[in-house]
Parts: C-alpha cells; sequence; structure tokens
C-alpha cells in the first residue's frame, strides 16, 4: 500500500516504510521526532553553533524514511520546538532558535533530509557506500552553506566561516562515514537470508 508520504517504488527501504499503512507512518513520524530530540541532546557546546548528532539523525531519517516522510519527519520536529517543546540542542525550544545563529541550519534541516533521500532513491545508499558517503557528505554540506551564509548576515562572513563552518567540516566528514557504513551494514543484513 503506498501513500502520499512513501512511495512504492523504493529500491532501498529497510524498515518496509513503503509498504505501511498511513497510521504507521504517522507512528514512523513521531517516533522520528523523538529520535530527533535524543540526537540534539548529544552535543559538544560551542559558540555560536553547538556540534551535534543532529544533522546524522537527518540523513539517515531522510534515507531510511524517505525524502517526503523524512523531510516531513523534521518539519514536525521544528515544529515541536516552535511549540517550545525542548526538543533542539541543550533542551531549548520556542522562536528564539528559529531568530538567532541557529536559525540558517534549522532551515536547512528539512532540506538536507530530503536530499538525502532523493540521493538515496536514486541508489545512493546501501551497498553504495561511496556514493552513500557523497549523499550525507553533500547534504551536510549544504547545511553548512545555508547555515553559514545566515550566521555571516548576522557577524560577517569571516566570522560566520570560521565560528559556523570550518568547525563543523571534519565532523561532517566523520557523520558521513558512519552514515554510508551504517547503511551498507543494513543493506547487507536484509539480503542475507534468515536461518530459522
Amino acid at each position: 500500500m503506498a501513500t502520499i508520504l512513501a512511495p512504492a517504488s523504493r529500491s532501498f527501504d529497510p524498515l518496509g516504510i513503503s509498504g505501511r499503512s498511513l497510521p504507521m507512518q504517522a507512528a514512523l513520524l513521531l517516533i522520528g521526532t523523538g529520535v530527533l530530540a535524543l540526537a540534539s541532546q548529544i552535543a559538544v557546546p560551542m559558540v555560536p553553533v553547538p556540534i551535534t548528532l543532529q544533522t546524522f539523525a537527518i540523513t539517515m531519517i531522510g534515507v531510511l524514511y524517505g525524502w517526503r516522510l523524512g523531510a516531513l519527519t523534521v518539519l514536525a520536529w521544528l515544529g515541536e520546538a516552535m511549540m517550545g517543546l525542548p526538543v533542539l540542542a541543550g533542551g531549548s525550544g520556542g522562536l528564539a532558535p528559529f531568530l538567532g545563529p541557529t536559525a540558517g541550519y534549522l532551515a536547512a534541516f528539512p532540506i538536507i533530509a530530503a536530499l538525502a533521500g532523493y540521493l538515496a532513491s536514486k541508489g545512493w545508499t546501501g551497498t553504495h557506500v561511496v556514493k552513500s558517503f557523497l549523499a550525507h557528505f553533500s547534504a551536510n554540506i549544504l547545511c553548512l552553506a545555508i547555515g553559514g551564509a545566515w550566521l555571516a548576515y548576522l557577524i560577517g562572513a569571516e566570522k560566520g566561516l570560521s565560528l559556523g563552518v570550518t568547525p563543523f567540516i571534519l565532523g561532517a566528514v566523520l557523520k558521513s562515514a558512519l552514515a554510508a557504513a551504517l547503511l551498507m551494514a543494513l543493506a547487507r543484513r536484509k539480503a542475507q537470508p534468515l536461518d530459522l
């Protein structure tokens, strides 16, 4: 059964989302927002933007859920944050994070979930480990570009680059490599028949 959120023609669908009912996809969306909230709390405090596992979780949700449900899950999580729930880094919520230094990154999050999910739908995932890495890394770099541009607007180009982009590049490489490795392992495990 296909729904608007997850089209039936997904070549990499280890969670079987494309065949799930709309209520089950809604439940997965809520689970995804919980995963994002938890990933946000795993953070290294930095000024003006902390290092978190958010982008790792966001690109993984985009790939595992598909670009539509992945982007919608991220939008729902951001909506929870706007309503004041403490789901962002450091337990923050409310409108302030959407107006301050992190606003550009937050705006980029649904876009990068959709990008990672779209590239996965084109085969850039699973056992295609280099393409998988590039899909996640491209999404991370796009996030840094959008977030860094907003930060540059607020504090100047040089400071925006040195505080909002450069410190996060190594993390983007590491998170992308981890995502590609996990997705390759998941694809291989899914391909192996179960011994009963």
